[in-house]
């Protein structure tokens, strides 16, 4: 216990040192100076291009001449070990390959700067050459800790472009080195290693350029233009050697110190977050400089082979050119083959729902035209169109993440249930389609395993379906009809399957009605027969019929809040008694629209009163402003009311009532309606049954009831 104690108080304060204040303020006191050392090697770097360049007395003063330069790229080596805010290992390998170069030139102007026929190689030339293996090294390490693992199609960017800039390369100075290479083979070994090292370098810089998606990070940047500067005073210096033009003070002398120093800039100022660049530059950037790249390479590529027919260039000038074109050739087959394959992704995508992996309405469309067309009455189709039933309850209490997985459960269920017989839709919301071929006798029992497959119960909800089935080409000969005899179909057994609300309400009403006064269910019911047999005659829709026979059912529900002295009193209504009489329409809407499912048929008994003329009631509506619905229970209440007895005076004949309705078109009632309520009776669809009515809802101007 003691020596673990005696361990913990000696590692302590060297923890503490590690991490602590002192040590934090010694490290940014260290970064400082750096930065200011690094300032003052670019000034040096500018003043040195000066004395090259402009003013030739500066470059024998003690600064720029001697070993100072090899100072100079030695110090820039030192910060690249240091690595500046970010160190790593890749900068550590470009700082020590500064270092074996400043030596080697060290060693050339100490010991063989006045040597008349120095050796080759010498040992200048393996610290000259030792930088290339760590700078190789250090750019590849760079590339690995920096740039995502990439794609197949980025990886022959780099490779194109590697290749053109090293056929550039090959064509400038290869070329020249070779043809006046002498010596023995490590004498022209040596001096090729040369530009093969620099044309290599420059590659991977280009092709990591074209790996990380040819954005133009900085640190990239820096790094390219450093190795470029090097290759681009290497290349002056071989070739003038080779020629023999070659002289001290040359105005690319300074690119060689001034790089190392550019790429410790680099270093200093560190790679940006992957994130940060994928935020700037977005995908179509992106794709349009990787074209504009390779557009560029080609090029190159290309004008070294125009090149070569008019001057003769050297064979790896011509093979790296061929290869690069070779490389672009199969990157644009890659580039085709993913488009082509986008393509059929984007065509699958438009064609199939995304919840349940089904087809969807869009491919129904395309798939039904042709299949319509092959089908005959001996090989017919049948397009089922489901709904369900309480999937919006569900999806309301368990939310529409588990909605989203019971339709992706049904959705398989019926899958299954059609096997080969048919093909599964989805349209949209809670609806399902399917396409079904077979006889007849299969088509039903198909269709009837995939309606119970669309069904599902459990704790709180249980989910069925509706749906409507349409027979082709029998019954419908283009999609768009197909589809639209379906949905009404499917929405008329949704109605009719079960009892609705709409109905439930209806009927609840109805009892009181009965309760009230037993004698005015006959009544009504007549008016509610009358009434559809005439709005069916007029065109109406199923989907219009049926609020107008509730609202015919329901029209005088609002006479349960009139006493029954007023509507049994068998002498004339004063005028407070006409008041509660025209109040009644008003009490049944209120009544009826207390269902939200019977809004349509509150608004219909509400206008049941209107007069064509506007001297109705409660809302003095004229002609077509009355709902249409409303000017036909006018008429059969009026009808039905005037062959039936009443307290006040006995039935009339059928063609009484017939000369009344004509006699007060135009003015009470809509001569349309009138008219086709007369042609009915006439070709015998009315066959009314009068008889006692009890109750009276009196008009002064007419037997409208």
């Amino acid at each position: 216990m003691s020596g673990v104690r005696v361990r913990e108080t000696l590692s302590a304060p060297r923890q503490r040192g590690a991490t602590g204040p002192r040590y934090r303020r010694r490290a940014r006191l260290l970064k400082q100076l750096s930065l200011a050392f690094l300032v003052l090697l670019t000034i040096w770097g500018a003043i040195y291009q000066l004395s090259v360049t402009l003013v030739p007395s500066l470059y024998y003063q003690v600064p720029f001449s001697g070993i100072w330069p090899d100072v100079v790229i030695a110090s820039a080596g030192g910060l690249l070990i240091v690595g500046g805010r970010h160190p790593e290992r890749g900068w550590r390998l470009l700082g020590i390959g500064c270092l074996c170069w400043a030596a080697g030139d060290i060693y050339w102007t100490v010991a063989l700067t006045n040597v008349s026929n120095p050796p080759d190689p010498s040992w200048a030339d393996a610290g000259y050459l030792g930088f290339y293996p760590l700078a190789f090294a250090g750019i590849l390490s760079l590339v690995r800790n920096h740039l995502k693992l990439p794609s197949r199609m980025l990886i022959a960017d780099a490779g194109a472009a590697a290749l053109a800039t090293a056929a550039v390369s090959a064509a400038i100075v290869l070329d020249t080195v070779l043809a006046h290479a002498h010596g023995g083979p490590l004498e022209v070994a040596t001096n090729l290693a040369y530009p093969v090292g620099d044309l290599t370098m420059l590659g991977l810089v280009i092709g990591a350029t074209a790996l990380d998606d040819w954005r133009v990070s900085r640190t990239w940047v820096l790094l390219g233009i450093s190795i470029i500067a090097f290759w681009v005073a290497d290349s002056f210096y071989l070739t003038s050697v080779a020629t023999g033009t070659y002289s001290e003070g040359q105005a690319y002398n300074g690119l060689w110190y001034i790089a190392p120093v550019i790429a410790a800039w680099a270093a200093w100022l560190g790679f940006e977050r992957a994130g940060d660049a994928d935020d700037r530059l977005p995908a179509r950037g992106a794709r349009v400089r990787g074209i504009a790249m390779l557009l560029l390479v080609s090029g190159a590529a290309l004008t070294i082979l125009v090149w070569s027919g008019f001057q003769s260039l050297g064979v790896p000038a011509i093979m790296l050119a061929t290869l690069t074109l070779l490389v672009v050739m199969v990157r644009l087959v890659m580039t085709w083959r993913e488009n082509v394959q986008l393509l059929q992704l984007s065509r699958r995508e438009a064609l199939t729902d995304m919840v349940t992996g089904l087809h969807n309405r869009r491919a129904l469309t395309g798939d039904l035209q042709p299949q319509l067309r092959a089908a005959s009455d001996e090989h017919p189709l049948a397009l089922v169109l489901f709904d369900l039933d309480g999937f919006k309850h569900y999806n309301d209490n368990f939310g529409h993440p588990a909605g989203d997985a019971l339709l992706q459960r049904l959705g398989r269920n019926l899958v299954r249930a059609l096997g080969e017989h048919g093909i599964a839709y989805r349209m949209g919301g809670d609806e399902f389609c399917a396409v079904i071929s077979g006889s007849l006798v299969e088509l039903q029992g198909t269709i009837e395993r995939a309606a119970a497959a669309l069904g599902e119960a459990g704790d709180g909800f249980t989910i069925g379906c509706s749906y409507g089935t349409v027979v082709l080409p029998e019954e419908a000969q283009d999609t768009s009809g197909a589809l639209r005899l379906a949905d009404q179909r499917m929405y008329m057994q949704k109605r009719g399957g079960r009892a609705s609300a709409f109905r439930q309400s209806g009927d609840v009403l109805l009892s009181a009605l009965q309760e009230r006064d037993p004698g005015l269910r006959a009544h009504l019911h007549r008016v509610a027969q009358l009434s559809t047999e005439i709005a069916h005659s007029l065109g109406l829709s199923a989907e219009e019929l049926e609020p107008i026979r509730q609202a015919a059912e329901l029209h005088d529900v609002g006479k349960m809040a009139i006493p029954d002295a007023i509507l049994t009193k068998p002498g004339p209504l004063d005028e407070a008694e006409w008041e509660f009489i025209r109040r009644h329409t008003l009490i049944g809407e209120r009544i009826i629209a207390a269902a939200p499912a019977l809004h349509r048929v509150a608004a219909l008994v509400r206008s049941c009163h209107e007069n064509f003329d506007g001297s109705g009631y409660p809302d003095a509506l004229a002609a077509a402003k009355i709902p249409l619905g409303a000017r036909i229970i006018a008429v059969c209440d009026a009808f039905n009311a005037m062959i039936s007895d009443r307290p006040y005076r006995g039935a009339m004949s059928e063609q009484a009532a017939i000369a009344e309705l004509h006699r007060c078109a135009g003015s009470q009632f809509d001569p349309v309606v009138v008219e086709h309520f007369c042609i009915c009776l006439q070709l015998g669809r009315l066959s009314p049954a009068g008889g006692h009515q009890p109750g009276r809802t009196p008009v002064p101007s007419s037997a409208h009831v």
